[in-house]
């Protein structure tokens, strides 16, 4: 059994992240440093008993040592006292995001605007590479495998979250779910243990992933024909049905957004992926998703069970999604991985900016459509992660 298993940041409890409270042990006062002779004993360093001070001597040197804060009995314990709440105040653990590309990763370019192909499918072996490369750095792992091993015990039934609503365009690549798919079951996950999800049956077929719920081999199921639970999971401004090949197959979940523009709600990766979890989805896109993104990753069963998010990064598309525009499409040949959905977030918003700037469009915030909900996850209220890129670590690989 794998015994090393962590939670993502935002799974832990807030004195998780803090260090470990210092224990102050009250021990009995030290012997007196100057013990009663013994008959028939010879101390000290030449044979000779050293001399006890007079109770007026003793007192002078007590009085001396409680002047002194660096042998004091009372100063060392404040001084303990003191380190022990720096230590609890130091600054808080950063959230990691990964960023791995490698240009050669897509064989070739986009079909020009208007022409709407299915776009070029990236180069598997390149791609598995990038995927290693990512998660082996996330993970701070030995090797790949040591690095999937951390994310499920092989008794456990992990569901990959897949982004479909795009079809072949602009969809969750085929490439990185079979990639991703080997690692585990490398990893010791059995193949009837993994579930390819999404909203739609139909959804899964136009991306071009088989459907199928036989138990005996990785399944590939929509919710339509999963179903959804009958009672209502409740938070904040969200009252929904979740999906239940989340609630009742899988023990836990990998999240594989696709890195793209969202027409209204600003941006679409990790937090917004898991509105396909839930049967309302429709309701929840009005004031650009806030708060109801957030509210919908706070529902338990999709805290809990998310560990990792992956996101396709290979096309990212800037402007004109969910739809797929392959006019505003760019090879970006990457992936971008956290177990923080809210960091990811935030640094992919920030990659999908930048190149709305080089391309002379403006903002999200400009177009009014800013994706406040990224902040609104990381707040007091829902801790789902940090968008303060002080405390996000980026690496780029």
């Amino acid at each position: 059994m794998n015994n090393n298993l962590t939670p993502p940041p935002h799974m832990r409890h807030p004195s998780a992240c803090q260090p470990p409270l210092l224990r102050l042990s009250l021990r009995p006062p030290a012997p007196d440093p100057w013990p009663p002779a013994q008959p028939g004993v010879i101390t000290g360093g030449a044979g000779i008993q050293p001399a006890k001070p007079s109770a007026t001597g003793r007192q002078a040197w007590e009085q001396r040592m409680d002047r002194n804060p660096g042998t004091s009995r009372r100063s060392l314990l404040q001084a303990c006292l003191a380190g022990a709440l720096s230590a609890r105040a130091a600054a808080p653990t950063k959230s990691k995001v990964v960023i791995a590309r490698d240009p050669s990763l897509a064989p070739g370019p986009r079909p020009p605007a208007p022409a709407l192909a299915p776009a070029l499918a990236p180069n598997s072996a390149c791609l598995l590479d990038v995927l290693d490369r990512a998660l082996q750095s996330l993970y701070d792992a030995d090797s790949p495998i040591e690095a999937w091993k951390r994310i499920a015990r092989p008794s456990e039934v992990v569901g990959l979250k897949v982004n479909c609503l795009s079809g072949r365009g602009n969809s969750t690549s085929t490439v990185l779910v079979e990639a991703v798919c080997e690692r585990l079951q490398q990893a010791g996950i059995p193949r009837a243990n993994i579930v390819i999800w999404d909203r739609l049956n139909s959804d899964l077929e136009s991306a071009g992933f088989p459907v199928s719920s036989r138990k005996d081999r990785i399944r590939y199921i929509g919710n339509d024909a999963s179903g959804y639970e009958t009672d209502l999971a409740i938070y904040g401004s969200v009252g929904s049905l979740l999906s239940k090949t989340l609630t009742r197959t899988c023990d836990a979940v990998v999240n594989l957004p696709v890195l793209k523009d969202h027409g209204i709600v600003g941006v679409t990766m990790a937090l917004k992926n898991m509105f396909g979890a839930i049967n309302n989805h429709n309701k929840y896109h009005t004031n650009a998703g806030d708060p109801y993104v957030a509210d919908v990753n706070m529902l338990p069963a999709i805290r809990q069970k998310v560990r990792l998010t992956i996101c396709d990064a290979i096309a990212p598309q800037y402007e004109g999604g969910p739809s797929y525009m392959p006019q505003w499409s760019w090879p970006f040949n990457g992936l971008i991985v956290s177990r923080d959905p809210v960091a990811l977030d935030y640094t992919g918003w920030r990659i999908i900016e930048q190149k709305r700037a080089e391309k002379g469009i403006e903002s999200l915030r400009d177009a009014k459509r800013e994706p406040a909900y990224i902040a609104r996850a990381a707040d007091a209220q829902h801790k789902l992660g940090t968008n303060d890129p002080n405390l996000i670590e980026k690496v780029e690989i």
